[in-house]
Formats: C-alpha cells, sequence, structure tokens
C-alpha cells in the first residue's frame, strides 16, 4: 500500500465509486461478499487498492495545502513539479495561531519584528504525490489558497 487505506466513513461517502471499481474487476455484489467472508486477506488487498487510487486522484489535483500551528504557518502552492512555500514564524511565545483571537494579533502584526516571514521554492523530482500525501500526514490541509495568495500579493 502506497498511502493510507480510506476510513469507514470514507468508504461510505465513496460507496458508488468502490461498487464501479469492483465492477471493473467484474466483481457482483454477491462475489465481493462472498470474497469479504471467505477470502479476507482478498478483500483487505482490494480496499487498499482502492484507497491507492483514491488517494492518487485527491492528490494530483492538489493545487495548495497549508500547515498551521499555533507558531508557525506554512503555505504551499504545487505548480507542475514545483512547490512555492511561504512561511512565517511567531516569535511571541503567547500567540496561537489556531485561535480567532492569535489570527487577529497576525493580521495586526503581520509586517512587525514580532513575525518572521520567508519563502522557498522546490523542485519535486521524484513521486510528487508521495511528498505531498507526507505534508498532508505532518499535519498540512488541502486548501483554495486564499491565505497563500493573500501573503504572495503581500511579500510579491
Amino acid at each position: 500500500m502506497k498511502y493510507t487505506r480510506l476510513t469507514k466513513e470514507q468508504f461510505e461517502e465513496l460507496n458508488q465509486e468502490f461498487i464501479n471499481f469492483l465492477a471493473t474487476q467484474s466483481i457482483t455484489a454477491d462475489e465481493w461478499k462472498e470474497i469479504k467472508e471467505q477470502k479476507p486477506q482478498v478483500a483487505e488487498e482490494e480496499l487498499d487498492i482502492f484507497s491507492d487510487l483514491v488517494w492518487e486522484g485527491v492528490l494530483s489535483k492538489v493545487e495548495f495545502l497549508e500547515n498551521i500551528a499555533p507558531q508557525h504557518m506554512y503555505l504551499f502552492k504545487v505548480e507542475g513539479s514545483m512547490m512555492r512555500l511561504i512561511g512565517l514564524k511567531i516569535k511571541k511565545d503567547d500567540i496561537d495561531l489556531t485561535t480567532k483571537e492569535g489570527f487577529g494579533w497576525l493580521r495586526t502584526n503581520l509586517m512587525s519584528d514580532q513575525v518572521e516571514l520567508f519563502n522557498a521554492d522546490k523542485t519535486l523530482e521524484a513521486d510528487k504525490n508521495a511528498k505531498l500525501f507526507k505534508l498532508i500526514v505532518q499535519g498540512s490541509s488541502i486548501t483554495k489558497g486564499e491565505l497563500f495568495k493573500y501573503l504572495d500579493d503581500l511579500i510579491g
């Protein structure tokens, strides 16, 4: 398995897609029930294959990722085989960017000495999707990029 298995809730959301996936392998509903009962290892492998296919589809469409923690923010933009990073670190210990108050403080103090802004570019040479998945596992979320675009305009 390349990524992680989807959760029960995710499988429930993707029920029709999973049925279609089984159909492409000529597995009927009755056959699937039989596989689950008599060949649980085969059923597990099918769930893993489907999970990887879903992750590949999702990751191939990622344009922006955000990782926001109490004292830092990492904003990523994926452009082909390149990834741009805009990051910021808070130098004030009592600020928590994950709260409404902390984010409000950031808006007011973005250009102060209490905020360190930086950016970088990185080439995503081998297996771009695996690198994006690693960022997600480390706490990044897929977004529409509003924060990235805002800061990019500000510092650009």
